[in-house]
C-alpha cells in the first residue's frame, strides 16, 4: 500500500439523541451524532407498529375473496 494516501482510522465517540453513547473506530474523526440508533429504533426495540395506510390490506382481501379459491373469475 502507498504511504500517506489513507485517512486516519481513529477512535470516535458516537452520541444518539436518546442518550446512548459508545465508542467505535472511524475515518471521520471527532464525534458522530445520530438521531436514532439500535437502542431506540422501533424495529429493534419490538415496539414497531404496522400501519395499514388507507385500508389497503382490507381492500386487497375483499378484491381477491370475491374471485373465489381458484384465482380465476367465472365467465357468464
Amino acid at each position: 500500500m502507498k504511504e500517506g494516501i489513507h485517512p486516519k482510522y481513529e477512535v470516535v465517540k458516537v452520541h444518539c439523541a436518546c442518550g446512548t453513547e459508545w465508542e467505535t473506530r472511524s475515518t471521520k474523526g471527532g464525534e458522530i451524532r445520530l438521531e436514532i440508533c439500535s437502542s431506540c429504533h422501533p424495529f429493534f426495540t419490538g415496539k414497531q407498529k404496522l400501519i395499514d395506510t388507507a385500508g389497503r390490506v382490507e381492500r386487497f382481501q375483499r378484491k381477491y375473496a370475491q374471485s373465489g379459491q381458484s384465482g380465476t373469475k367465472a365467465k357468464s
